[in-house]
């Protein structure tokens, strides 16, 4: 009975904590909703990278989906050019990490 239990536990956290992929209408209508669509478009360059070169940079990055959710969240400079991302505080941490999750499948 004990075995059972710990079975299920452990499946409602791989399920608590497994996010759905996210479809490319929904992704852009997170990107329009949240305000990323007014710097970024998925394949061409905007104010800030299109997300195919965003996706290509960290290909084969391990901890790309943790440093590309903090660096939106909290902004930054540098890496692509010399005009800042501002932070993005008010934007959820879920559609935040569902969106990097998203650009980071996408091929040029």
């Amino acid at each position: 009975m004990k075995r059972q239990y710990l079975v299920l536990a452990a499946g409602l956290l791989v399920a608590g904590g497994a996010h759905a992929a996210l479809d490319n209408t929904t992704a852009e209508a997170m990107m329009k909703k949240d305000g990323c669509a007014a710097c970024h478009t998925i394949d061409k360059k905007l104010v800030g990278p299109p997300y195919m070169e965003v996706s290509a940079k960290y290909k084969g990055d391990a901890g790309a989906v943790a440093k590309l959710v903090d660096k939106v969240k909290k902004g930054g400079v540098g890496v692509w050019g010399q005009i800042p991302m501002p932070p993005n505080a008010q934007v959820p941490e879920a559609d935040i990490k569902d969106l990097v999750t998203w650009i980071l499948t996408l091929k040029k």
